[in-house]
């Protein structure tokens, strides 16, 4: 693959549609892939689990309707906790096989705190950080046992959130990056440093503007992160302060022929009408890059 274009898929939670309690409403699937389609995108991820079928030869045959693929799936999975473990291990099994089943190359690993939601940073002590290394490479193992390389998603309100979070995994062990735009912007790293330090070890990438002014006070505390999504924190793509163009031609440049993921996280109240909302802002995104790919 290199034409960028052909390296473009979608991801539900650009439809609101997140697995986290009280996020908002969920738009049902049959729409939301079928809008993926009208907008130009040919792959997804999977969304939450549940939303999209767990069997792997059911997937493929809904997914077929829509001449649509599965390109990878955000699974969290909390590993500084020894009496979490062996469940987010079973859990991470399970996810991996339907994802490989269904023709994934990627498992994106949310590296997961023990608090619901995305609004309490946490730092993990030494202890912890040993723990969740270990397990880290358990995970791994029964990743690439179902046929699937691990993608650690750098997030915010997770284990791994700030540049000296990534700096620290990156120099302690061998797990490849999916690079999410939004969140490493968020939790205040620069983006093509963090492309240019994992060199060769990045597989996926999430992509997302951010404004910078709710982005600031989501990192002081004034508000909190759910809340900030609702007001606008994440935007379609060239309409933020978020390099994307930068991080995309680093990666071109390095050889990066991996897919890209149109991810503008987005909570909604209500059903949005019909062409509005998230598709009117996916629209936006595709063809923003289609105007990079011109231009690469």
């Amino acid at each position: 693959m290199s034409n960028l274009m052909d390296r473009i898929a979608g991801a539900p939670i650009t439809w609101g549609v997140d697995g986290s309690r009280g996020w908002g409403h969920l738009m049902d699937r049959d729409r939301v892939m079928s809008e993926m389609v009208e907008v130009g995108l040919s792959a997804t991820e999977l969304g939450p689990d549940g939303y999209l079928p767990h069997d792997p030869d059911e997937l493929r045959e809904y997914l077929a309707r829509y001449d649509l693929h599965v390109v990878g799936g955000f699974v969290p999975a909390v590993l500084y906790r020894l009496d979490r473990i062996e469940a987010e291990l079973a859990y991470v099994d399970r996810a991996s096989r339907q994802l490989a089943g269904a023709g994934a190359d990627v498992m994106v690993l949310g590296p997961a705190s023990h608090l619901d939601g995305y609004d309490t940073s946490i730092d993990m002590d030494d202890v912890e950080w040993n723990t969740f290394l270990a397990n880290l490479k358990r995970l791994q193992d029964v990743v690439q046992e179902n046929g699937l390389t691990t993608g650690l998603h750098p997030h915010w309100g997770m284990a791994i959130e700030r540049p000296d979070h990534i700096e620290r995994l990156l120099d302690s062990c061998d797990v490849n990056l999916c690079l999410d735009t939004g969140h490493l912007f968020l939790g205040g790293a620069d983006l093509v440093e963090v492309a240019r330090s994992a060199a060769g070890r990045v597989v996926h990438v999430h992509l997302k503007d951010v404004d910078a002014g709710f982005a600031e006070r989501v990192r002081v505390g004034e508000t909190s992160f759910k809340q900030a999504v609702v007001n606008g924190l994440f935007r379609p793509l060239g309409q933020g302060d978020v390099d994307i163009a930068g991080l995309i031609r680093e990666l071109e440049s390095a050889g990066f022929d991996k897919w890209y993921v149109v991810e503008q996280d987005t909570s909604l109240t209500e059903e949005p009408a019909p062409g509005q909302g998230p598709k009117a802002d996916a629209e936006i995104s595709v063809r923003f890059l289609e105007k990079l790919g011109e231009k690469l």
